[in-house]
């Protein structure tokens, strides 16, 4: 009497994205490039974090936790590279590689195609990497640093649009299964 049961059955389906070659390292070479460039000539673009945009949104579609771990690595490694010496190496890396991971988790459980739900996980996912900066900062470097303030609540939002926004583009790269 051997009596299986499929626990499955109910479970809704939550497809894996797959991109098209080498969509993934351009973005993400691109988004690293224009961070960089970008507040040179225009110094209110400051305010956003487009590794951290590309981090999460690879982080939701690919939904695999240990790709988003390296995805996330990867790029606050190259940011701390490319932030020169204010910066110290390992800051947005471990922020990022953090941030990376809990994409991937939350992307495999949950349905984030809506754009509320894209804005509402990028303004959180936001004030977690800025939160994990802070205690980076604090005990790691010993350097005062606020908590909370009015510019993370404007930045939180800011990226969460830009993200919708650029989430509706990064779409077009997918490959169809």
């Amino acid at each position: 009497m051997n009596d299986t049961f499929e626990l499955r059955g109910s479970e809704s389906h939550i497809e894996v994205h797959k991109f098209f070659p080498g969509a993934v390292v351009g973005i993400a070479v691109l988004s690293l490039v224009l961070q960089r460039i970008l507040p040179v000539y225009l110094p209110r673009l400051e305010i956003l974090d487009l590794p951290l945009l590309a981090t999460i949104y690879f982080g939701l579609s690919r939904r695999n936790p240990s790709t988003g771990l390296l995805l996330g690595t990867m790029m606050g490694l190259m940011q701390d590279s490319l932030s020169g010496p204010v910066v110290p190496l390992g800051e947005y890396g471990i922020a990022k590689t953090v941030i990376g991971y809990l994409a991937s988790s939350i992307g495999s459980r949950l349905d984030t195609e809506h754009p509320l739900a894209r804005f509402a996980l990028v303004a959180v996912f936001y004030v977690v990497h800025q939160s994990i900066l802070t205690v980076v900062r604090r005990l790691l470097l010993n350097e005062p640093e606020a908590w909370f303030n009015m510019h993370l609540a404007i930045a939180s939002l800011v990226n969460a649009v830009l993200g919708v926004i650029l989430f509706v583009g990064l779409d077009r790269l997918r490959r169809s299964s």
